[in-house]
């Protein structure tokens, strides 16, 4: 059995310039946790495969095209393939997010 813990990873470097740590990356899907201090967010940008997003503490604004949303822990919040998105602290708490793409994408995602 093989345990990741997301402390124990390194900073991925990215262009949102936020604290992001890859814990799988196989080729069937990719995973990431984000941590965002009170003010952060990613740029909005298109993930060229299916993404979903889970709030594991704190409540960030979860952008999925036209949509908004300020999520609680334990939400779970689907972004198609090709459809600006975007995460977002605008609390004093920090927010911690599961990214999960499947399958892993092929390409960069494109920041807007």
């Amino acid at each position: 059995m093989k345990v990741t813990r997301y402390q124990d990873q390194e900073l991925h470097q990215n262009p949102h310039g936020v604290d992001v740590r890859k814990l799988y990356d196989k080729e069937s899907a990719q995973v990431s946790h984000i941590t965002l201090q009170p003010g952060e967010g990613l740029k909005a940008h298109k993930t060229p495969v299916d993404v979903f997003f889970i709030v594991l503490e704190g409540t960030p604004v979860i952008q999925v095209g036209d949509e908004e949303e300020l999520c609680e822990k334990d939400c779970l919040v689907e972004s198609p393939a090709n459809i600006i998105h975007n995460i977002y602290n605008p609390t004093h708490n920090v927010a911690r997010i599961l990214v999960v793409k499947a399958p892993r994408p092929a390409t960069v995602s494109r920041i807007l």
